[in-house]
């Protein structure tokens, strides 16, 4: 099924989890996808792991459209910018931007109370998983304007507002839900869509390294949650590559979504045929519900007194 063939799409953190999966489902549907990180053949990455964009790209290919690999440090604007040239350059516009960046995993502290956790890492995590998903935003929002059905996706963990257990994490994933809201109420008038999107327990590269397993021998893992519901990056990449295709997309603005949700109302499918679906695990594994962030939940966020208000000018320079 190609019809995205005519789309072009950025997924800003292609490396490896969920930016990997997502753009090869999006080259299954024939989409020109820019697979962007730091991590190249001739650049070691910094996370200490051997996936490449160049890797990614040629996923994309091989599952039926065109990738494009191009290192990218979305820390560095001077970097961000200089893509974005080149995408108008080489095709116009933008039709899908993924902003998946992250790079957390090392940063996270779970059970680690406020009063002792690292500043440092706390700080290097918002660095990572909000800063460089605003920089993309500033410079690659322009190109999606006045596209046909543009989209903004934003990668988060949880489709729900509760806790997630370490609170830098919480607030940094949290953040990424509150900059999809953000955006879609900016570009609404643009004629964007934002939203947000999360895998459930995602069988990613360094997942698997984790457990000490491989995507050959991940029944073999420790953690019974894991062998009993996780999921490829695919799974969630088939997800956003369904949004992408969605005519009437512009009606999620500002939500968040879940792959297992979307699995549903799609009727797609993981790599290996199965539809993993977390949140009905989570209640029958932990005895209580996964509550997501549905319609009532985000009509607290909606119409808020400065909504829709004018704002001032800068002041002139």
């Amino acid at each position: 099924m190609h019809d995205l063939k005519s789309r072009v799409a950025l997924v800003a953190g292609a490396t490896r989890g969920a930016g990997r999966g997502i753009a090869t489902a999006l080259g299954e549907r024939g989409a020109t996808v820019y697979c962007t990180g730091r991590s190249t053949r001739g650049s070691p990455s910094p996370m200490g792991r051997p996936e490449t964009i160049e890797e990614t790209a040629e996923r994309v290919t091989a599952a039926g459209g065109v990738g494009i690999p191009v290192r990218c440090d979305h820390a560095d604007e001077a970097d961000v910018a200089a893509l974005c040239t080149r995408i108008r350059a080489d095709h116009g516009g933008l039709d899908l931007l993924v902003n998946d960046v992250w790079g957390g995993e090392k940063l996270v502290e779970f059970g680690v109370p406020v009063w002792k956790m690292s500043i440092d890492k706390g700080r290097r995590m918002f660095d990572s998983a909000l800063f460089t998903h605003l920089v993309t935003a500033k410079h690659a929002v322009p190109l999606l304007i006045g596209r046909e059905r543009p989209l903004l996706v934003e990668v988060t963990d949880g489709d729900h507002f509760g806790y997630r257990g370490a609170l830098m994490y919480d607030l940094a994933k949290m953040s990424v839900l509150r900059l999809a809201f953000g955006l879609s109420r900016e570009l609404r008038a643009h004629g964007v869509t934002a939203l947000a999107v999360t895998p459930g327990f995602l069988r990613s590269e360094e997942m698997l390294a984790h457990f000490g397993v491989t995507e050959a021998t991940w029944r073999e893992a420790a953690d019974p949650h894991f062998v009993a519901c996780s999921e490829t990056p695919l799974f969630v990449g088939r997800a956003v590559a369904a949004l992408a295709a969605e005519p009437e997309v512009a009606r999620r603005n500002g939500r968040v979504f879940a792959s297992w949700t979307l699995a549903r109302e799609y009727g797609f499918t993981d790599a290996d045929g199965t539809r993993p679906d977390w949140g009905a695990y989570f209640g029958t594994a932990f005895g209580k519900p996964w509550l997501a962030a549905d319609e009532a939940a985000y009509a607290t966020w909606m119409d808020g007194p400065l909504d829709g208000v004018p704002m001032p000018p800068p002041p002139e320079e």
